[in-house]
């Protein structure tokens, strides 16, 4: 609780985020989105390259494994009390 009022109070407000980025693909493949990365909070965001500027909060892979990660260990302690 205590964490998220900092979050909110003290949000990070992603100056420092890197070139953009283009994830590889297969020859012939569809182009996959571009997107950029928060240097200190570690978020990754869509980056529109015709108005380049960044767009909308991406999740990440490593971030929806994090949440079922915290979901299925909550539930183990549910079950263990």
């Amino acid at each position: 609780m205590i964490d998220r009022l900092i979050k909110m109070l003290f949000r990070c407000s992603h100056k420092r985020i890197t070139l953009p980025i283009t994830p590889p693909t297969k020859p012939g493949g569809p182009v996959g989105q571009a997107y950029v990365v928060c240097l200190d909070c570690g978020g990754q965001f869509a980056y529109d390259w015709n108005a380049m500027r960044m767009g909308e909060r991406i999740n990440s892979p490593e971030a929806t494994a994090e949440e079922e990660s915290k979901k299925w260990a909550s539930r183990r302690l549910r079950r263990s009390e």
